[in-house]
């Protein structure tokens, strides 16, 4: 798939008995052959990468989930919140795209390594900033949104190169899978801790903590295999891509696009929302082990029984399910219709963002010339996510600066939350027909 040549898309758009997955050819016999349609193993190193995957997401979900709490305790002011998230998105979007020289012509692992180091590096910082974190957002959301890029471009680089289409949902369902058993665990935990202690000594004690399990999580990291770097890195691929008119990227673009809307305004904003109608630490706890228990059964269910014919389907009810449970919102914001929602999503967002991520890594992997540029075809799926995530929290930072009154508020969330139908109709006019 590499756009700079004319025969792109037209090279790799083949008939059913052509249509094999192309195998990172570093790899291993394990995992399934192209073509293959059984589900295969996963292989020790996608396992490893697994385990790290999971301590990054036991770290985060100590602290993350309380980032933006803590906060919100010092200045109380939505905007700001999303000021903190929108410098995230932008920074990230940034390091994706010059990390990705680093990935492609040099040593991927210690980009995922300097991406575990750097979120060591924030949790220091908002402990050593203190009360005053707030004061020094801008500063905090750089160093995280620096993490973020490091970590995710080098992890879904090797996640490429260690799965195929054969496992790759499976995979996604173990990630999932572990994300929400951090997600139930280890928030709930740490409300608990800030609640029984003077919550700054709870709070520095979960940002502490995280600090740990981040230098366990680069010490993992050393078991994975160095990968092999090839080619060069073609900085301008993504515009290429994008000016190409009939390929598929232009239209996976817009559905990528799409799925960053929902993701930077409901990735912050719902936490907040628990604690600011609750007033508890130990309330958000609780909210994320309901709501994470629900998701990591559907993670698992979901992961085991998705097949390429059924992702178009899945991803539809997912999508159109994850609109409806906001619905409850404009009769009432409190802790049960955000508990409705929250059940809702765990249930019913794996169903929308399994066949969305392999459906995506999969018309990477569809021949050998997309193949080797992966590094810069995964840099360009990050930088639409962003663009998304970007002006999803950017249309909330507008409305929230004029006004905060619950109905309005309801119709944002309401608006930005039907992203994900606009996602499914894109990609079921490319990606998903083609993977059935």
């Amino acid at each position: 798939m590499h756009s700079g040549t004319k025969h792109f898309p037209q090279k790799w758009v083949r008939s059913a008995d052509q249509r094999s997955a192309w195998r990172y050819k570093n790899e291993g016999k394990q995992g399934s052959a192209p073509g293959t349609k059984a589900k295969a193993p996963l292989t020790a190193q996608s396992r490893l990468l697994l385990t790290v995957h999971g301590l990054v997401a036991v770290a985060n979900a100590l602290s993350g989930t309380f980032v933006n709490v803590y906060l919100w305790k010092a200045k109380q002011d939505f905007t700001l919140i999303g000021w903190f998230t929108l410098i995230h998105h932008l920074t990230m979007a940034i390091t994706f795209w010059m990390a990705g020289k680093w990935v492609k012509e040099h040593n991927k692992m210690n980009c995922l390594r300097a991406g575990v180091v750097v979120s060591a590096l924030f949790y220091s910082a908002v402990l050593w900033t203190g009360d005053r974190a707030a004061d020094y957002y801008i500063v905090l959301g750089i160093i995280q949104g620096m993490s973020a890029g490091f970590f995710w471009l080098a992890f879904n680089v090797v996640y490429f190169e260690v799965t195929d289409p054969g496992n790759r949902d499976r995979f996604n369902g173990w990630a999932g899978l572990l994300g929400s058993g951090a997600g139930m665990l280890a928030p709930w935990i740490s409300g608990f801790l800030i609640v029984h202690m003077k919550q700054t000594s709870g709070y520095r004690l979960i940002f502490t903590i995280s600090l740990v399990v981040f230098v366990v999580g680069v010490i993992f990291s050393f078991f994975l295999k160095k990968r092999k770097s090839e080619g060069h890195y073609e900085w301008l691929l993504t515009w290429r891509c994008l000016k190409e008119k009939g390929t598929a990227w232009r239209t996976v673009s817009l559905a990528l696009i799409a799925q960053g809307v929902r993701e930077g305004v409901f990735g912050f904003m719902i936490a907040l929302l628990v604690y600011v109608h609750t007033g508890s630490e130990m309330k958000l706890g609780n909210f994320s082990l309901v709501t994470s228990a629900v998701a990591l059964v559907s993670f698992m269910i979901a992961g085991r029984l998705l097949k390429n014919k059924n992702r178009r389907t899945a991803m539809f009810i997912g999508a159109l399910m994850i609109v409806l449970i906001l619905v409850p919102f404009f009769w009432k914001v409190n802790f049960t219709t955000l508990l409705i929602f929250g059940i809702g999503a765990g249930l019913f967002f794996p169903l929308y963002s399994i066949p969305m991520t392999s459906t995506v890594f999969d018309l990477i992997g569809k021949n050998p010339d997309s193949v080797k540029r992966r590094e810069e075809y995964i840099v360009l799926r990050e930088l639409m996510l962003n663009v998304g995530r970007i002006l999803g929290t950017a249309i909330f930072i507008f409305v929230a600066s004029k006004t905060t009154a619950p109905v309005v508020m309801n119709w944002l969330l309401f608006g930005i939350g039907c992203a994900p139908l606009i996602s499914w109709f894109f990609m079921s006019r490319e990606a998903l027909k083609k993977s059935a």
